[in-house]
């Protein structure tokens, strides 16, 4: 066994992860890593489904190693030992494992080794379900793990819950993001490229297009919204497997003149920033990272009352808290926030404010990094 390391020392973290794509976790990882290199850290990145993407991309760019391994069907032991012999040759500290795929291949491969094992789940399935073989595996993988970590307090329940990891263990550490700032003369480009009427009110998301974010429930409640509000316009920014079921349904509810798809955007922060009033309609969130940056924007929300969201929105105070799947009550709130200028403008700013306080990229670095610490500290390997 090695000494202590000296806090002089560079510690030396891998990550594993899927892939580095587009998406929230990704996301995370990347400001985490860009936030904490100048620390005294030193960063690398395994994808384990052989895709390294476009976070990936950006981060090699940026100087940060990112290694693609290719995960085989089934469980892929040869997986365990191509990322033991990544650990060992590159002498981590550290093994960071994200989701709880990588963390089962990031555990096993560690053993053995000198490296202490982090794991952080992200979010949760939907319909979050039981599975008999977490009974039996998951606390011995507790006991041995240094450190588990969940984005919100919500996937911390799941987590004791569904994968019988002992609650006391879990630390909560909000993810955080860097805040946005407009470009107005961007934001008008993109409104006259929309073609949406000067003086309108635009309701937006950025999300992918899939059913475990009830977009449809979205659509019916900005058509009842339209009803009492028909100065609306509705952009919807991301893509995915629901997207032509979505285009359906807005011709159907008579909308589509109304309804933006833009398809997906790399860079959405003016798209964000056109937008009056943000929406998140989810069935279940863990943190989402465009609520968040919606807010360093102070833009108001509308959010269901699912997983991470009420964590995030403060009901009333920094945005409106809506009961999942209830499409009256949202395009009410909908409708009170178009109506009430004063409303949406003390919602925006608070929400800015509890941004800065709580969801920042500063806040979540400085999480990790007293964890980080701790673990270099702690007994168990």
């Amino acid at each position: 066994m090695s000494s202590v390391k000296s806090s002089s020392d560079a510690i030396r973290i891998l990550h594993i992860t899927f892939n580095m794509g587009i998406g929230g976790t990704e996301q995370v990882i990347r400001q985490l890593v860009l936030a904490t290199r100048e620390q005294g850290i030193h960063h690398e990145i395994v994808c384990i489904d052989g895709l390294r993407g476009a976070m990936g991309d950006l981060l090699a760019e940026a100087g940060v190693p990112v290694h693609t391994l290719d995960r085989s069907p089934g469980f892929d032991w040869a997986l365990i030992r191509s990322l033991r012999a990544l650990i060992r040759s590159g002498k981590f500290d550290i093994v960071h494992c994200h989701q709880y795929t990588p963390f089962v291949y990031g555990r096993l491969a560690a053993l053995g080794t000198e490296a202490r094992v982090v794991f952080t789940e992200h979010g949760r399935f939907y319909p979050d379900r039981f599975r008999w073989k977490a009974i039996f595996i998951n606390p011995l993988l507790a006991i041995i793990t240094p450190a588990l970590v969940a984005i919100s307090s919500a996937t911390r329940k799941a987590l004791a819950l569904y994968e019988f990891i002992p609650r006391y263990r879990i630390r909560v550490i909000y993810n955080g993001i860097q805040p946005l700032s407009a470009d107005p003369d961007r934001v008008a480009e993109i409104r006259a490229e929309l073609c949406i009427a000067e003086g309108a009110f635009v309701f937006g998301t950025v999300s992918r297009l899939d059913p475990v974010k009830n977009q449809k429930m979205m659509l019916r409640a900005f058509a009842r919204c339209l009803e009492t509000c028909p100065n609306s316009a509705l952009v919807m920014v991301g893509d995915g497997p629901d997207r032509e079921n979505l285009e359906v349904q807005a011709r159907s509810l008579g909308i589509s003149d109304k309804v933006r798809f833009t398809g997906f955007i790399n860079e959405p922060a003016q798209y964000l920033a056109l937008m009056d009033c943000f929406l998140l309609t989810s069935h279940t969130e863990g943190t989402s990272m465009t609520l968040l940056e919606s807010m360093s924007l102070a833009i108001p929300a509308v959010v269901t009352d699912v997983g991470g969201n009420p964590e995030i929105v403060k009901g009333g105070e920094t945005g409106l808290l809506v009961r999942g799947g209830d499409t009256e009550q949202f395009a009410g709130g909908m409708v009170m926030l178009q109506q009430s200028p004063e409303l949406c403008e003390r919602l925006g700013q608070c929400a800015q404010e509890r941004f800065r306080q709580r969801f920042s990229v500063v806040a979540m670095a400085d999480g990790y990094r007293q964890l980080y610490d701790q673990v270099i500290q702690s007994r168990i390997v």
